[in-house]
């Protein structure tokens, strides 16, 4: 692979001799949506080669960063360094990287997702982590669908009333199982849910959740469901917390609309090849546009022995250069806010995935003027609470094992239970 970021300069190569008699050795776990560490370890033969230091990476699946690594972080199994999605929740674990780093370029270029990485009790103020991404919620359309039905897709700023009339009218057209397809979990229905006024917090930041505006998108939630709107291969086929995707009910043309993010962006565009497709904006509604951001980071953990060099890998990543060329070849949305000002060149990306990246990167910037409570949410350490509750109790409400009222008095018991303890 090819990188305009040229390490074999001179300084370089001085800079590596100098550092040769005290190199370290950091062990790295990495899982990724599509290429991310495949890229990253390509990158850190600039590192290895400016500092002298080395990286083991070992390449796994998500279910060992979010079933395992806590464990292994309690034990003396823990890895230096680990990219994780779980930002808040394992903050007792990580390690400051403020006195092995330039806080002031940190501040000025992450300073919008540092807080996500942070205790929540206003006096946390460190550095703990590089966003290797900024993930956005948002839905995606087939294109094709609606010319076929002939039904006129609905623009920018619609709503989600909006989108739901015209998703029933491609469906019955069609004769499509459903028309909307939302991955089950909360993490998903969050953003249409702060589209209807939900505000998931109360004014100390305390979850509240059952508001006008949750109890709002809960009724016409359940209402998709009863139309025929969403499928029932969906959120009626799960059960307690567990996660559906529904990525493949999109791939095999079953519905017209999926409401996923800004990571499936590279698995459309490499594995959709008999329809059109588009990454559309996130609808609005009188609470607002909401879309959920979030993504994955590069953390490094306080049982380290090599603290100084997990600390440089990470300071590495984070540089504007390497973050840039990052982006470009991974096709996705820089956490750099500086980056996110001047745009990264995604150099042969197609169209339809230049044109996704420009939306989800607009969606974050509408969320975070409409919607800021999203923010509040991805940086809540018990956010994983809610992410299970919901989807238990609102699947009881569609199958018609509990009223909605049962079902929403029991989200804000059983919240409030979990996160009390």
């Amino acid at each position: 692979m090819k990188h305009p970021i040229k390490t074999a300069t001179l300084s370089a190569t001085i800079l590596s001799a100098g550092f040769a008699a005290q190199a370290e050795e950091v062990t790295f776990l990495c899982s990724q949506d599509s290429n991310e560490c495949d890229v990253m370890q390509e990158l850190l033969a600039g590192f290895t080669e400016e500092t002298g230091n080395t990286v083991a990476m070992d390449i796994v699946g998500y279910e060992i960063i979010r079933d395992q690594l806590e464990n292994q972080l309690q034990t003396d199994a823990a890895p230096d360094v680990a990219r994780v999605t779980n930002l808040g929740g394992l903050n007792q674990y990580y390690l400051d990287l403020t006195p092995y780093v330039d806080a002031t370029y940190w501040e000025d270029n992450y300073g919008a997702t540092l807080p996500w990485f942070r205790a929540q009790d206003g006096e946390d103020d460190g550095i703990y982590g590089w966003m290797t991404q900024l993930t956005v919620t948002g839905p995606y359309v087939n294109v094709t669908m609606f010319e076929d039905a002939g039904v006129e897709m609905p623009g920018e700023g619609a709503t989600w009333d909006e989108w739901a009339t015209a998703l029933l009218e491609v469906k019955e057209t069609l004769g499509l199982t459903a028309g909307l397809a939302i991955d089950r979990t909360a993490h998903r229905m969050a953003g249409p849910a702060f589209s209807y006024g939900a505000q998931f917090f109360d004014d100390d930041g305390v979850p509240i959740l059952v508001d006008e505006g949750f109890r709002d998108f809960a009724e016409t939630f359940v209402e998709w469901h009863k139309s025929g709107l969403m499928p029932e291969e969906g959120w009626p086929a799960g059960s307690g917390t567990a996660y559906q995707n529904a990525t493949p009910l999109f791939l095999s043309g079953d519905v017209a609309m999926h409401m996923s993010g800004s990571w499936s962006i590279n698995n459309y565009a490499t594995n959709i090849t008999d329809f059109d497709w588009r990454a559309v904006p996130a609808p609005c509604g009188p609470g607002g546009c909401g879309a959920m951001p979030g993504g994955a980071a590069v953390v490094a953990f306080k049982s380290t022995d090599v603290p100084e060099a997990a600390a440089a890998l990470i300071d590495y990543l984070a540089r504007e250069d390497v973050t840039a060329e990052f982006s470009a070849l991974t096709r996705n949305i820089p956490a750099h806010q500086g980056l996110q000002e001047t745009g990264v060149d995604y150099g042969d990306a197609s169209p339809a995935v230049a044109e996704a990246l420009r939306v989800f990167a607009a969606n974050a910037v509408v969320a975070a003027a409409t919607t800021p409570q999203a923010y509040t949410f991805q940086g809540y350490p018990k956010n994983f609470v809610i992410y299970g509750v919901v989807p238990d109790y609102l699947t009881r409400a569609i199958t018609g094992e509990m009223t909605l009222d049962e079902a929403l008095d029991a989200i804000d018991a059983d919240v409030a239970a979990q996160i009390a303890e």
